[in-house]
């Protein structure tokens, strides 16, 4: 069997219509059988069947253990000797703010745009320059960049990108097999403060070379993948100084682009009802909020599936004073539970999460307003626009671990190597 390169890859796609992501799954799935099965596909009438995986809870436990093995395996440092803040969202959000690639090619990006013949990006960008629009201009690079990289112009700053990224301390592993979930390994101790989004250059931010911890971030899971993978790394961590969870949600009483910040979880799963003191408030997240509107205090509730909602369910869940649906949070605060309690988490009970030896923190952007006609959780894609709530949740959660870790090492260190007048 010969292996296929990304351009070969690239030629089958179009010769089957196919997206070239789906493409490239196929091969990983099929490894050295890929050019065959193909073949056998081709020259046989074709049937198709969904059918359900089913599984042992030790299966899933295996599959875990070794897609984190994978992952962690290509990291050059150990990572379970590394005390670790832990965030489950997306592959862009924090990196971006983190390298400031974006920003350090802003020329070449708008050239871009303007090459293309992007109008709508264009007049954005003129506006954003002449502050007739109140938009982020990194929010702006970030999302060119995310487009640009995609296309065969841009491969070489795609691959410029990663170098970059490998330099301060950011190291992307992609999934092979299990879980379609990739992860980002941070060392904030190569972080380099000027490269750093404005948003993050907090004060004493240049402590953070001191610091031995690393943040893991995956490509948020969804329900009892959220508990099991969590579990996995949780048990793998010699300390967990903090946990993150950033993800969409619908919202029954704002508007898309809010942001709702919980401290009651009702999980669907375990029919449990967490109570916990989320780490962030609306001024968190509110002045890095453009366009939306922050609302803490709120009451969260965590779903099996996006298509099982109607309104009178909904509704029932309003009138309980309800008002975000999404379908991970319940998940993590189950292995939450057990990652500082010597027992499993219980079912249909009121729990309490307070008093963790951890930081917590659920942040949701609202992608969805259900109860409007035509809309359920899950269908819709936010785009340039989904831009502003996304990056402030990413920022706070960033500028919260910063913070964090530059007082740990100011008492750590008692003004040595990282002065207090500083911090």
């Amino acid at each position: 069997a010969i292996a296929l390169d990304d351009d070969a890859l690239a030629a089958v796609a179009a010769g089957l219509g196919m997206a070239l992501e789906d493409v490239r799954r196929l091969n990983v799935v099929w490894g050295k059988s890929f050019a065959s099965k193909l073949g056998q596909a081709a020259a046989t009438p074709k049937r198709f069947a969904v059918r359900l995986l089913a599984g042992s809870l030790v299966d899933y436990r295996r599959a875990t253990s070794m897609w984190w093995q994978h992952l962690s395996a290509g990291v050059q440092y150990d990572v379970e000797q590394r005390p670790m803040y832990f965030i489950s969202s997306n592959m862009h959000s924090l990196v971006n703010p983190l390298s400031g690639f974006a920003l350090r090619h802003e020329a070449e990006l708008v050239r871009h745009i303007e090459t293309a013949a992007q109008a709508d990006l264009v007049n954005e960008f003129r506006d954003i320059e002449a502050r007739h629009v109140p938009s982020s201009r990194e929010n702006f690079l970030y999302y060119v960049l995310k487009k640009y990289v995609r296309t065969p112009e841009g491969a070489q700053m795609a691959r410029d990108r990663l170098a970059d990224e490998e330099t301060c301390g950011i190291h992307r592993a992609s999934s092979a097999h299990s879980f379609e979930v990739d992860a980002e390994f941070i060392e904030l101790k190569r972080l380099k403060s000027d490269w750093l989004d404005p948003r993050l250059r907090i004060p004493g931010v240049e402590c953070l070379a001191d610091s031995d911890a690393i943040i893991v971030n995956i490509d948020y899971p969804l329900g009892m993948a959220a508990q099991i993978i969590f579990a996995e790394i949780a048990g793998s961590s010699p300390e967990i100084r903090g946990v993150y969870v950033l993800g969409k949600a619908a919202t029954l009483n704002g508007a898309i682009g809010d942001v709702t910040i919980p401290n009651v979880v009702h999980d669907e799963h375990s029919r449990n009802t967490y109570l916990f003191n989320n780490c962030f408030t609306a001024a968190d997240v509110s002045p890095h909020l453009v366009y939306g509107t922050a609302l803490d205090n709120q009451k969260a509730v965590s779903v099996r599936g996006t298509f099982l909602q109607n309104s009178r369910y909904m509704d029932v869940f309003y009138r309980e004073g309800y008002t975000a649906i999404e379908m991970e949070g319940g998940p993590y605060l189950s292995a939450v539970f057990e990652a500082y309690r010597p027992t499993r988490y219980p079912t249909d009970e009121i729990v309490n999460l307070y008093g963790l030896p951890f930081d917590l923190g659920l942040l949701h952007y609202a992608s969805d307003t259900p109860l409007s006609k035509g809309k359920n959780l899950g269908a819709a894609n936010l785009s340039y626009f989904g831009m502003d709530p996304t990056y402030a949740t990413s920022v706070a959660i960033l500028r919260r671990i910063f913070t964090l870790e530059i007082q740990r090492l100011v008492r750590h260190n008692s003004g040595e190597g990282c002065q207090e007048e500083q911090c």
